[in-house]
């Protein structure tokens, strides 16, 4: 039997459409056209979070780009919760010590530093962006404890500049608060002790970046039953971390900076 002649207009017009515009189901601003941002600002999605990492060593079990993929990841998670909020791209270069001498994580190869002004003027240009094209509230979570004075330097000055707007600029301490010292007291109260959770490296960083990607820790070197140590820069004992143990983590800090967000931006 004969086909009839408009089945072969359909089956060529279905081969040639492509796949459907997946445009809406994205936190991340980067993954947008600029009309699709324009859109979903104009639809009440006015708070955007500049995620802030950073490129150091993290012993020799954990990659150099652990805060960025980190940060990334639990951004994206406390997006979805807010329900009105965006992603910006990682800002993954920032200050990590002296280059002559090389002092702090810049003993270590691989790690990238920037000077304090350079760190400022990259946040506050961002933060002068997101404002000219509608967001009202930016947020700036880090996920690295030594310029955590920084962020709240910049969100000073421009809340001071935007005094007479409404919008304004969060430096959300919380997020960092709840990944070290709430994270840890999670993990004492599970037996665990200071010196093996740490404070680099050791058994809460590891666990974090477990839950959050395990491609990120070489578990191999976790294995050999060596403890590792301050001379390769590690600060606590990884070698119980887990993935489960992480999730425990991952859960408070959305949980916490989520909250956070929310009292911040009614306060306005």
């Amino acid at each position: 039997m004969r086909a009839a002649p408009w089945l072969g207009v359909l089956f060529l017009l279905a081969a040639t459409a492509g796949p459907p515009a997946q445009a809406a189901a994205t936190v991340f601003l980067d993954e947008l056209t600029w009309p699709e941002l324009q859109d979903r600002i104009r639809a009440g999605t006015t708070t955007v979070i500049i995620p802030v990492g950073g490129t150091e060593q993290s012993g020799p079990h954990m990659v150099l780009g652990k805060h960025n993929v980190r940060v990334k990841a639990l951004s994206a998670k406390i997006a979805e919760a807010l329900g009105n909020a965006l992603v910006a791209p990682v800002v993954s270069y920032v200050p990590e010590g002296g280059i002559h001498p090389p002092t702090a994580h810049m003993r270590y190869p691989g790690t990238i530093t920037v000077p304090d002004a350079a760190f400022e003027q990259v946040l506050e240009s961002a933060a002068r962006s997101f404002r000219l094209h509608g967001f009202r509230d930016v947020v700036l979570l880090g996920d690295h404890g030594e310029y955590r004075k920084i962020l709240t330097k910049v969100a000073d000055r421009l809340n001071r500049d935007w005094s007479a707007s409404p919008a304004r600029v969060h430096a959300v301490v919380e997020y960092y608060v709840t990944s070290s010292a709430a994270f840890a007291q999670i993990l004492k109260n599970r037996g665990y002790n200071d010196e093996e959770i740490g404070t680099h490296a050791g058994l809460a960083d590891t666990s974090l970046s477990l839950a959050i990607d395990p491609a990120l820790v070489r578990t191999e070197k976790l294995a050999t039953g060596a403890k590792p140590g301050p001379a390769e820069g590690v600060r606590g004992d990884p070698r119980r971390a887990s993935a489960e143990l992480g999730q425990l983590g991952v859960d408070a800090i959305v949980a916490a900076t989520d909250d956070a967000i929310r009292r911040a931006t009614a306060r306005r």
